[in-house]
């Protein structure tokens, strides 16, 4: 249902207060802010309007007003002003992002840690790669006590490892364990190299000496090397919010984060430095119902995505959020897929509802 374009000033106005003072709204407060030129007795009114449309809440009788999940999500998706970074912010970022552009777990754990600082939420920073496996196995006997492995992996990437016997091995047996490798080995991902896997290749080789094992073990060293990784910092900062005061709500949510595939699950943003908004019973968690997430997607080049969020309240200052996201995320893909300085000026957003679809506008 459209709403007058009074309630939707009346609405962000609601907004606006309660993410500042994180207390209830009343009238008296809505009538001082400007460009609200009506009435306490028409602010009431429509408060009571914008409470039956769902928009607003009364938690206590005698209490103000604070937006519901459909009332902020109005507000992100068209009153809310478009947040502008201040050149502090930007060199803040930008001085940050420079840092440590060759290896990208020093680089997201400083992002991560920086995000939070910028923020005052939890932040996470998750790359997830593409998902990669063998193409191919070659074994190059040397001698009878050397031998070299190479793995080519989709990625087309090639690695190799240098293996030292302390007995001795025929070429012909190298040989067969090449051709039983790719047969067993290729196409598969890290999660599916199992025990009962390398066991059925041992007794296809008759090998005795432990020679699978050493192979399979550099397989999977490989294939973990590509797997996706999660930071979370800031957490102490959730300690500090009117909202996670109750100790078992804290840990609640603090558990839930601090497991690695609970936000490697979280959604990518379709666009690299799209901004998607999930707001309380909009997150499949149900740990995550009473918060909203904010997430950036970035490309780390070699066909990896990652994100970059904070979870926090839904009382969170969305505008100044993703304005800071989408500059970080812009400038993680700059250094990562081009190795470039982010020029000035960028952080261009697009916020992304929870289903993906349409942008948001601003609407004031």
């Amino acid at each position: 249902m459209e709403i007058s374009e009074r309630k939707k000033r009346i609405l962000a106005a609601v907004v606006d207060s309660y993410i500042e003072s994180a207390e209830p709204v009343g009238s008296k407060a809505i009538a001082e802010k400007p460009g609200i030129d009506v009435s306490s007795a028409t602010i009431r009114h429509e408060l009571a309007e914008l409470e039956r449309l769902g928009y607003l809440e009364q938690p206590h009788t005698s209490a103000g007003r604070i937006p519901t999940p459909q009332g902020y999500r109005l507000y992100v998706n068209e009153l809310m002003e478009q947040h502008k970074l201040t050149l502090e912010e930007t060199e803040q970022i930008n001085r940050s992002l420079n840092m440590k552009i060759q290896q990208l777990d020093h680089l997201m754990a400083d992002v991560g840690q920086l995000t939070a600082n910028l923020t005052s939420y939890p932040a996470l920073a998750l790359t997830a790669p593409a998902k990669c496996t063998i193409s191919r196995f070659d074994l190059i006997y040397i001698d009878a006590n050397t031998f070299i492995i190479v793995v080519l992996l989709s990625s087309n990437t090639v690695k190799n490892k240098l293996v030292h016997l302390p007995f001795s091995v025929e070429q012909t047996m190298i040989q067969k364990l090449a051709a039983l490798f790719n047969a067993h080995f290729t196409g598969i991902a890290d999660d599916e190299v199992t025990p009962l896997l390398i066991s059925s290749v041992e007794r296809a080789a008759l090998d005795t000496m432990g020679l699978v094992s050493i192979i399979a073990s550099f397989a999977i060293e490989v294939l973990s090397e590509t797997a996706s990784s999660a930071y979370l910092t800031g957490t102490q900062n959730l300690l500090q919010l009117p909202e996670f005061r109750d100790p078992d709500k804290a840990h609640r949510l603090l558990n839930y984060l601090g497991n690695k595939e609970h936000l490697l699950s979280l959604p990518l943003p379709q666009g690299t430095g799209d901004v998607q908004v999930l707001i309380g019973p909009e997150n499949v968690a149900e740990e995550l119902k009473d918060s909203s997430v904010i997430l950036a997607s970035y490309d780390a080049g070699d066909n990896t995505r990652g994100l970059i969020g904070v979870v926090g309240p839904t009382r969170m200052d969305y505008a100044n959020i993703a304005a800071k996201l989408g500059y970080i995320a812009n400038g993680m893909s700059q250094l990562l897929s081009a190795g470039e300085k982010p020029p000035e000026g960028w952080g261009k957003l697009t916020l992304m509802q929870s289903n993906g679809e349409g942008s948001i506008g601003n609407g004031r």
